[in-house]
């Protein structure tokens, strides 16, 4: 098995689910498919931290190309290659993690919403603010009643939500996969970057 060809797939895979992070949470600035309420600041407080476009996106490049590049000689590759593949799929793994995080405080804290006479809040965080505008006994996620209490933008709690589960899909992925690399980078690192045994 040659560490070199399973940094060069690892990193293909990397690369459309940075893609797809970046569409997301470019997606997460429209709700309803209108640009006013991120002219007008009235959107979820999550999607201007730009986990997807950033952490999950633009980062995740780094060490996708590089890992696609490890290959480029077949078991010719070099270690202190997969050296530099294991520090930045180190810091792929930290990008990733972030927009997971950022993406699971914005699913857990709910959409920011006007609630009726141009009242905008986060009608489903749990605090003292949102408890003047709802009775939640249990989790919003599971109680689709509760939804309409979200007058604008429309459906903005399942654009959230397909959203941000998404996003939480996507920097999940990607952290297993930087994770693997890292340890294939580590047996590159020890064992040289193709373990077939060559016919002398």
């Amino acid at each position: 098995m040659c560490t070199g060809k399973c940094a060069d797939f690892i990193g293909k895979a990397l690369i459309p689910l940075a893609v797809l992070s970046i569409l997301a949470n470019i997606l997460l600035f429209f709700p309803d498919g209108k640009v006013e309420f991120a002219s007008e600041g009235n959107l979820t407080p999550q999607v201007w931290f730009f986990h997807g476009i950033v952490g999950a996106g633009l980062l995740m490049f780094i060490p996708a190309l590089l890992n696609t590049r490890l290959d480029e000689k077949g078991c010719c590759g070099n270690r202190c290659g997969m050296l530099f593949s294991v520090l930045f799929n180190a810091v792929g793994i930290v990008g990733a993690g972030y927009c997971f995080i950022v993406s699971i405080t914005g699913m857990v804290d709910g959409p920011y919403c006007n609630v009726g006479n141009g009242s905008w809040v986060s009608p489903f965080k749990n605090d003292t603010i949102s408890t003047q505008y709802l009775n939640l006994t249990g989790n919003y996620l599971f109680d689709q009643d509760v939804w309409g209490n979200c007058v604008e933008p429309n459906n903005i709690v399942l654009w959230n939500i397909v959203l941000f589960s998404m996003l939480i899909c996507f920097s999940g992925a990607q952290v297993v996969l930087c994770a693997t690399q890292i340890i294939n980078g580590l047996i590159g690192v020890l064992c040289g970057t193709c373990m077939k045994n060559e016919v002398v």
